[in-house]
C-alpha cells in the first residue's frame, strides 16, 4: 500500500495519481505476516477509501500481506450503511462521505487514531477463528480495551452498543471513546476502529454519534490523561502483538 495511487474517475478519465509523501502509508514494521504502515499527514477520506479498496484486491489475488495503517483525517463525517440523513444535523462545513462500513454516523479528525485493518478473515488470527466475523469485532473491541488499560482507562463493552465505553470517574458520566466499523469483502476486511486520543470533540455535537442519543463522546485529553499520538501507536502494536499471541 506505499505504492498507493488515486484513481480519479470523471466521464472521459481514469488518472492515477501517485500520493504525496506524508498522506501516502509508509511501512514502519512487518510483524506476523502483518505490514504495519502509518501516514504522518491528515489523509483525505477518498484517498484512504482507494487506497483500502486496492489493498484489499491485492490480498483477495494474494499479491500482498495483510495491513494495519495508522492515520489521521481532516475534519470530515462519514456514515455507515445504518445512517440516517436526519442524524446529521449540523455538518459545520465539513465534508460527509458515505463510507459502505457497518455502522452510522461518525466524525473524523485531527487528534483521533484511526487504524484501518486490512485482514484476511478467511484464516484464523490468533483467538479469532476463521470466517468469524463475531469475533473479529470482539477481538477489535478488546484490542481498544487492552490498549486504554495501559493507559490507566477502564474501556467497556456495553450491550447493543458497538464500540468502547468509559465511565469519567469525576462525573460519573458514560461516554464513548472508540468507535469500530467493518466492511467484508470476499472475507477480506477494511475499515476499522478509531480512539479520540485529542480530537475536537464539539464536532461530534453535529451528528448523533453511531446512532446513540442518550450519552456523550469523549477523550483521553478529557479524562485527563494526555498522551502522544506515538505513545498510543506503541501501545496498539505491543496489545495486537500480545492479544494475537494469547
Amino acid at each position: 500500500m506505499s505504492e498507493c495511487t488515486i484513481r480519479d474517475k470523471e466521464p472521459d478519465l481514469i488518472a492515477d495519481t501517485a500520493i504525496p509523501r506524508g498522506i501516502s502509508p509508509e511501512r514502519v514494521r512487518t510483524d506476523g505476516g502483518i505490514i504495519w504502515e502509518k501516514s504522518t499527514e491528515l489523509v483525505p477520506y477518498p484517498i484512504a477509501l482507494s487506497c483500502m479498496e486496492q489493498t484489499v484486491r491485492e490480498i483477495r489475488a494474494e499479491e500482498t500481506q495483510e495491513r494495519i495503517w495508522l492515520l489521521e483525517h481532516p475534519p470530515l463525517f462519514t456514515s455507515g450503511t445504518s445512517a440516517k440523513e436526519a442524524d446529521l444535523f449540523n455538518p459545520r462545513g465539513y465534508p460527509t462521505y458515505p463510507a459502505g462500513r457497518g455502522g452510522q454516523w461518525t466524525y473524523h479528525g485531527p487528534g483521533q487514531r484511526v487504524a484501518y485493518l486490512m485482514m484476511d478473515l478467511s484464516r484464523p488470527h490468533g483467538p479469532v477463528p476463521e470466517r468469524d466475523l463475531r469475533a473479529y469485532v470482539s477481538f477489535l473491541e478488546q484490542w481498544i480495551i487492552a490498549t486504554l488499560a495501559r493507559l490507566g482507562i477502564q474501556g467497556e463493552r456495553r450491550e447493543g452498543r458497538v464500540g468502547v465505553w468509559v465511565v469519567d470517574p469525576r462525573t460519573g458520566a458514560e461516554a464513548k471513546i472508540a468507535a469500530l466499523g467493518v466492511r467484508v469483502t470476499r472475507w477480506v476486511s477494511w475499515h476499522g476502529i478509531s480512539i479520540n486520543v485529542d480530537p475536537d470533540l464539539s464536532a461530534f455535537d453535529g451528528i448523533v454519534p453511531c446512532g446513540i442519543r442518550e450519552f456523550g463522546v469523549t477523550s483521553l485529553k478529557k479524562l485527563g490523561v494526555p498522551v502522544s499520538m506515538e505513545k498510543v501507536d506503541a501501545i496498539l502494536m505491543e496489545e495486537w502483538d500480545r492479544l494475537v499471541a494469547s
